[in-house]
């Protein structure tokens, strides 16, 4: 049986929804240079990763980025739209069924990483930032609370399968809350590895996301998509090649994290791989490249992970890998859309 879409949205909700986007990015292009006078004051440079994801040299990485790395980057920029996002948010936009949970989540989150990239600026080891299983372990913490509180405060207690409208899953969402976060959030740290590449990646998937907050109604949700798509915007303009500056994992973390969590909010935890299905390639692409080390006495199946530096390193340009990634998270996020109104209005 077909539903039939029927939108009436008031013309004020549809300004102040906007005006949160736009506000965000004013609001991040100021906050820019207060950070990057510290960044420069204090020397917050990124160390160069030169140990790979299985544990040995990462050679083919070092190879290439060896030119980047002369010099000096500042990391943590993701505080810029963090602080952008919490301040946006707390200016009219906080609402205990919608915006309460994701901007908490990406708080509790962004922090994880912030004291990941403390350690990544002043540490002297190759690994250069926190231990991985102290990492999860936190980040798992943070998963589990949110979850709990998704079922026990919001009742969320069903997922939407398209076919089979809402299962009902009962605590079992708390779990499958953890997972969805922690695949996210950790995706997303993948994925931003080139210059703009991550910016470009989320501010589509945000975007997308807020046109399903949108259809589905809920406005304040739609508005903090908005005004992190917003932040994002101003974020890559001084990202994209030669970058600036990089988020770091304290914005990986807490974009990843809150996009995860929006995910789960509005019911739509089976497109999500489909509009986040560049991370989901190249997250793909790290594990099989471990799993064949392993079972194939160290041979690989891309020159280096994640994939975008396997094209770089068949001799793509950094701003062709990113640029033509950044197509794919387009498509990605139209065709995410197209499933979402077809398991919903069909």
């Amino acid at each position: 049986m077909t539903q039939t879409l029927t939108l009436a949205v008031d013309i004020n909700t549809v300004i102040r929804t906007l005006g949160y986007g736009f506000f965000a990015f004013a609001l991040s292009i100021m906050i820019t240079p207060i950070y990057t006078t510290l960044a420069y004051k204090y020397q917050w440079w990124k160390k160069a990763r030169t140990v790979a994801w299985n544990g040995e040299k990462a050679a083919v990485y070092s190879k290439l980025h060896a030119a980047k790395h002369l010099r000096n980057i500042p990391t943590m920029a993701g505080m810029i739209f963090v602080v952008t996002i919490i301040i946006a948010t707390f200016c009219g936009n906080l609402t205990r069924g919608e915006t309460w949970l994701p901007l908490a989540a990406m708080v509790l989150s962004g922090s994880v990483g912030l004291v990941d990239d403390i350690m990544n600026i002043k540490g002297h080891s190759s690994i250069a930032g926190m231990r991985a299983i102290v990492k999860f372990g936190l980040q798992s913490a943070i998963a589990l609370a949110a979850g709990w509180w998704l079922f026990s405060k919001l009742g969320i207690t069903d997922i939407a399968i398209p076919g089979l409208n809402h299962v009902y899953i009962g605590g079992f969402i708390i779990l499958l809350f953890w997972f969805v976060v922690i695949a996210t959030a950790n995706s997303v740290n993948i994925s931003d590895g080139l210059d703009g590449l991550a910016g470009g990646l989320l501010t589509t998937s945000f975007a997308a996301y807020a046109v399903i907050c949108v259809v589905e109604g809920r406005y304040s949700l739609a508005a903090l998509c908005l005004t992190t798509v917003g932040a994002l915007l101003s974020y890559t303009w001084f990202n994209i090649y030669p970058a600036r500056f990089f988020m770091g994992d304290v914005g990986a973390f807490a974009l990843g994290t809150m996009l995860g969590v929006i995910a789960v909010q509005t019911d739509t935890i089976y497109v999500l791989p489909i509009i986040g299905a560049v991370y989901v390639v190249e997250t793909g692409s790290v594990i099989i490249n471990r799993l064949s080390r392993k079972l194939r006495n160290g041979k690989k199946v891309f020159l280096s992970s994640p994939l975008h530096h396997h094209f770089e390193a068949l001799g793509w340009p950094e701003t062709k890998v990113t640029m033509r990634f950044w197509i794919l998270g387009n498509v990605a996020a139209v065709l995410g859309l197209i499933v979402f109104f077809m398991g919903r209005y069909q």
